[in-house]
């Protein structure tokens, strides 16, 4: 039986990621990318939690296009490697006009992915204990994430419902301000001087709920201050630092205003939370690996995890449609994270960190420990 990275000891880790080929069997890829996987990446990837603190899951939001088409998530979860994903989705893509839409969309999307989950005979995880337990049997999961809390509408009793229908994670923010406004977003003009008075009444409702806070989109007052009400360590699920830029102009106008700088992020590991370092910015997974490093260098290794923004699955259309040959703009798809990626994606990356320097004991960190770790904070004694 595989352990969990939180319960292994140090020797029984270090004799299972020196094992032969066979370990890569606990976690097999799809032929097209088996011949590329060392055994000592392999060994890696069965013996740890990997987890991508957000992946978009698109699914319907209209209640006439339910349930959507069918997605392989359990075949690109197993092609990737990952033991889990935190599986997103934003209501705000399309402008939310009318009260009441923005709960009508949320209640649609968790029903899409109700019946997508059900299709793929897979779970939510609800618990650190459930995460564990999918990993030991060889089980893909998913952690039930939003980013925005536009659905509340100023409503706080909403978040109970959604704890019960198996939400566990939640942006705070995204794009566009929710009706109801919960803090100042990283990309638009400061409008509320940080965290609002019902952003503060979230975020204590999600830790006496168990659900763990995301401070993903939110600038530098809205973090400093929802740290400050914060009873439990917080994550920023995906983002990078701000001096890690890489070699796309067109790329770094996009980007730049999504990163974060290393005081943000000091202040974040400071509290026990965690950073996800997205994908975006890098041009090949040994540059995805050197801007892990740089925030390690920054924060620590206890502080970093993998939070890509990308979409294990296809994209879907408004109308219905979903184009299941379409991977995907460059860099948009998990598994075609980088150009000519030859293996699924958390197998390249761990791949990478071992170029850079990065021991197995810290890949199991950076890979999903840490992300474990506040996800059981978060969460414990709850079900």
């Amino acid at each position: 039986m595989i352990k969990s990275q939180s319960t292994w000891s140090r020797r029984e880790f270090m004799v299972a990621i020196t094992g032969t080929a066979a370990a890569a069997m606990l976690n097999p890829l799809s032929s097209w990318a088996t011949s590329y996987i060392d055994s000592r990446v392999a060994a890696i990837v069965a013996a740890t939690i990997g987890v991508d603190t957000h992946n978009h899951i698109d699914v319907p939001l209209i209640t006439s296009e339910l349930p959507g088409p069918d997605i392989d998530l359990y075949g690109e979860m197993k092609q990737s490697g990952l033991s889990a994903i935190c599986m997103t989705f934003a209501l705000d893509y399309q402008r939310l006009i009318k009260e009441g839409e923005a709960w009508e969309r949320f209640q649609n999307a968790l029903t899409a992915m109700d019946q997508q989950l059900k299709n793929n005979k897979m779970k939510r995880a609800l618990n650190l204990a459930d995460l564990k337990s999918s990993h030991n049997k060889h089980q893909p999961t998913v952690v039930q994430s939003v980013e925005g809390g536009h659905f509340l509408e100023g409503k706080l009793d909403r978040l109970g419902i959604a704890y019960d229908r198996g939400l566990r994670h939640l942006g705070l923010l995204h794009d566009s301000d929710a009706s109801v406004p919960l803090g100042d977003v990283y990309t638009n003009e400061p409008k509320f001087g940080g965290l609002t008075g019902f952003g503060s009444d979230v975020i204590k409702e999600c830790n006496s709920l168990g659900i763990l806070v995301d401070l993903a989109h939110a600038n530098m007052e809205t973090t400093a201050a929802a740290l400050k009400v914060a009873q439990h360590s917080v994550i920023i699920s995906h983002t990078g630092l701000d001096t890690q830029l890489g070699n796309n102009p067109n790329m770094v106008r996009m980007m730049k205003p999504r990163l974060i700088s290393k005081e943000q992020a000091k202040i974040v590991a400071d509290a026990g939370g965690v950073i996800g370092v997205w994908t975006h910015l890098a041009d090949s997974p040994l540059e995805y690996a050197q801007n892990v490093k740089a925030l390690v260098d920054v924060i620590g290794i206890d502080h970093v995890g993998i939070g890509t923004d990308t979409k294990l699955t296809p994209s879907y259309r408004p109308g219905g449609q979903r184009n299941g040959q379409d991977r995907g703009r460059p860099g948009e798809r998990t598994n075609q994270a980088w150009q000519d990626q030859k293996a699924g994606f958390y197998y390249a990356v761990v791949e990478a960190m071992l170029k850079v320097g990065f021991s197995a004991d810290e890949i199991s960190k950076v890979g999903g420990g840490n992300f474990c770790r506040v996800f059981d904070q978060a969460t414990a004694g709850r079900h």
